[in-house]
C-alpha cells in the first residue's frame, strides 16, 4: 500500500506542475504588451521621469505655428473619439510621447515665450522620423489593435510591415477628417513603390485605374491578407467576381484548371490584348490546347478543294469558356452556348 500511496503523491505532484505550466503558457499568450506603452515612450524619449502634461499645454505654450494646431482639430485624430469606439482619446502626446520635460522652461505667457524666443525643447518628444519603421509603426498600433481595426489582422506577416513599409509612409498624421488615403491620391501614392503597375496600367486594355473609377483597394488589402499579392478574398476568383458576378457560377460544365485562378489567362493590371489577356487568340488558347480546322460544307462543285477554316478568334464558336450549363451538341463541354 505505501507503494501506490507513494505513486499517488508522485502523479498528483505532476499533474499540479503540468497544470501550472499551462497556465503559465496561457498568460504569456495574453494580449497585452510586456511593458506598458507608457513607460516604453519614457525609455525611448531617454528620461523615465518625463510626464503626460496635455494637448492644451502642448499648444498654449508652444504650438504657436497655428497650421498643425488648426489641421490637427479638424482631423478624425483631433475630434473627441466616443468612448465606446473602445479607442481611448487621441492627442498631441500619443504620438509624440510625454512633454513635461519639452515645455519644462517655456513659461505661460506665450507672448513672453515669443518676445524672448523660448521655444519647446522638441528634442524632449519622441523623435518620429528617426524611429526604425516598426516603432514608428507601434505609435499607431498602440490604439489601431486588430480589434478596433479588423483590416490590421494580418499586418505584422503581410509583405509591406516585412519590407519596413510603415503607417507614416501612407497615412497623415495631422490632416484629414479621415485617415483613410483618398481614393483620387491612391493610385499615384502605390505608383511610387509600384512603377511596373504604373506602366502596365497605361497599356491598351486595363482596368479603370486612371479613369478613378476603381481604387487598388478594391483588389488590394495592404494592411495585409493570407493571399499573395495582398488579394482580398479567399481565391482570386473569389475576389475577381466580386465585379464579374456573370463569370462566378458554379456551373455544370467548368473550365477545369482554371476554375479558381482567372490569372491563368488574364493580367490584372493591363495588357496589349483585348480583355487583359495574357496572350491574344488563338495563341492564349493553344498554350494548352492544340487547336483544330474547322470543315466548311462545300457544295458539289468545289468538294474537292476541302475547304477548311482556322479561325483566329476562338471565342467565335467557344463563348461560353468561362463555364456553361448547357452541353454541346457532340455531349461534350465544349463552351458553344
Amino acid at each position: 500500500m505505501r507503494g501506490y500511496g507513494k505513486a499517488f503523491v508522485a502523479l498528483s505532484a505532476t499533474l499540479v506542475a503540468g497544470v501550472s505550466f499551462l497556465a503559465g503558457c496561457a498568460a504569456l499568450k495574453q494580449d497585452r504588451p510586456l511593458l506598458p506603452v507608457r513607460e516604453y515612450e519614457r525609455m525611448i524619449v531617454g528620461r523615465l521621469d518625463a510626464e503626460y502634461v496635455g494637448t492644451d499645454n502642448c499648444v498654449a505654450r508652444c504650438h504657436k505655428h497655428e497650421k498643425i494646431t488648426d489641421d490637427f482639430r479638424h482631423s478624425v485624430h483631433g475630434e473627441q473619439i466616443r468612448p465606446e469606439t473602445g479607442l481611448p482619446l487621441v492627442n498631441c502626446e500619443s504620438c509624440h510621447g510625454p512633454g513635461s520635460l519639452a515645455i519644462e522652461k517655456v513659461g505661460e505667457d506665450v507672448e513672453y515665450n515669443d518676445e524672448h524666443k523660448v521655444k519647446c525643447d522638441t528634442g524632449k518628444l519622441l523623435d518620429i522620423k528617426n524611429l526604425h519603421t516598426p516603432a514608428q509603426s507601434l505609435i499607431c498600433l498602440k490604439c489601431h489593435t486588430a480589434a478596433s481595426t479588423p483590416s490590421l489582422a494580418h499586418w505584422n506577416t503581410g509583405v509591406h510591415a516585412l519590407n519596413d513599409v510603415g503607417c507614416f509612409d501612407c497615412h497623415k498624421l495631422h490632416q484629414g477628417s479621415q485617415q483613410k488615403v483618398s481614393r483620387e491620391e491612391m493610385a499615384e501614392m502605390c505608383y511610387g513603390c509600384h512603377p511596373q503597375v504604373k506602366a502596365e496600367a497605361q497599356l491598351f486594355s486595363h482596368h479603370p485605374l486612371r479613369e478613378r473609377k476603381m481604387a487598388c483597394t478594391d483588389c488590394h488589402e495592404p494592411h495585409g491578407s493570407t493571399q499573395e499579392h495582398l488579394l482580398r478574398g479567399n481565391t482570386v476568383k473569389e475576389m475577381c467576381t466580386r465585379c464579374h458576378m456573370d463569370k462566378q457560377g458554379p456551373f455544370a460544365f467548368e473550365h477545369g484548371d482554371v476554375t479558381e485562378n482567372c490569372s491563368t489567362c488574364h493580367t490584372p493590371h493591363g495588357s496589349v490584348s483585348n480583355h487583359l489577356l495574357n496572350a491574344a487568340m488563338p495563341f492564349l488558347c493553344l498554350q494548352c490546347h492544340s487547336g483544330h480546322f474547322y470543315t466548311l460544307d462545300a457544295d458539289p462543285a468545289t468538294a474537292s478543294q476541302n475547304r477548311r477554316l482556322f479561325a483566329s478568334r476562338c471565342t467565335d464558336c467557344h463563348s461560353q469558356i468561362h463555364g456553361t450549363d448547357m452541353p454541346s451538341a457532340e455531349g461534350r463541354a465544349w463552351f458553344l452556348q
